[in-house]
């Protein structure tokens, strides 16, 4: 479903930084140029690569481009704009899945990201947005390993209406999923939101520890969890995507959310985590609110983007 205006406001200021580092960048290229040659292509291929679109997608968009170019015998260079909205459009795909909300209760949905993304944040967003759409939400506090974790999570709790299940801090996390779920059950709750640990002693203790909350969650609920949600940071760029590659070979990712897309020039990295990694990006930060974190609708996405 396509954003109301105000909303599609929201999102061209958001995307503001990555419009002048991608999108008005290449309209400067094309603007009273005479002739599309090997010297445009090279020139778009280093504003996308600049733009954190990444190797293999800024070169499927540039051959896509040539092969529009050369087939429709497009000779004005203006007439590339377009052609290079289609093709990103075609990468991006179509609106992604909702939120995969198990008919029987409760939904459980496992969050996952290093520290600094906005986890935890995202993770109190998120319940926002579902007691908003009256759902009864309870949160687990998972990320035993960071005090703050459990505080920040605690206030959300208190702001969005949500239950919430905590441990003392160092508790095993696969102890505080088992009781959220167990809780959650016994509560008649729609939605577990489960905020899990983004950094232990290596990377191979933390997906070890990921691995087995998401067992102990399947042991007690078939199916669980519903959605694996990795939070990335848009202005870490290529360094997600490896982020990305790491979780998603431990937990089963389902879906993205790209948090601080406000915050970056390099919005670009959208198209090349769903080039790239072929995962949804389902949500996207945009601020600090607790409304702005948004469904990501790519046909709003590039509008904003181009427009």
């Amino acid at each position: 479903m396509a954003m109301g205006k105000g909303l599609l406001s929201r999102l061209r200021e958001g995307l503001a930084r990555t419009r002048q580092g991608l999108a008005d960048r290449v309209r400067g290229l094309l603007t009273g140029r005479s002739a599309i040659d090997d010297d445009l292509y090279e020139e778009l291929e280093a504003v996308l690569l600049q733009a954190d679109v990444g190797v293999e997608t800024t070169i499927k968009l540039v051959e896509g481009l040539r092969e529009r170019v050369r087939r429709d015998r497009v000779r004005d260079p203006e007439a590339v704009m377009p052609l290079l909205k289609e093709e990103m459009a075609a990468i991006l795909g179509g609106a992604p899945p909702g939120l995969n909300l198990a008919a029987d209760k409760p939904a459980v949905i496992m969050v996952v990201g290093v520290n600094g993304t906005g986890k935890t944040t995202s993770t109190g967003k998120l319940a926002h947005r579902l007691r908003a759409e009256g759902k009864k939400v309870l949160l687990g506090a998972a990320d035993t390993f960071r005090a703050a974790a459990a505080e920040q999570l605690a206030v959300w709790a208190e702001r969005t209406g949500a239950e919430i299940v905590r441990h003392g801090e160092g508790a095993d996390p696969a102890a505080v999923a088992f009781d959220a779920v167990r809780a959650a059950r016994a509560r008649g709750i729609d939605v577990v939101l489960l905020d899990t640990a983004g950094r232990l002693h290596t990377k191979a203790n933390l997906m070890e520890e990921l691995k087995k909350v998401r067992r102990v969650m399947a042991r007690e609920i078939p199916g669980a969890p519903h959605e694996v949600l990795l939070v990335l940071d848009a202005t870490t760029g290529q360094n997600a995507l490896q982020q990305a590659r790491l979780f998603t070979e431990a937990v089963s990712v389902t879906g993205i959310v790209l948090t601080k897309l406000d915050g970056t020039a390099k919005g670009g990295i959208v198209l090349a985590i769903q080039d790239e990694l072929g995962i949804p990006v389902k949500f996207i930060g945009l601020g600090e609110g607790a409304e702005d974190l948004r469904p990501f609708e790519p046909a709003d996405f590039l509008e904003a983007l181009f427009s």
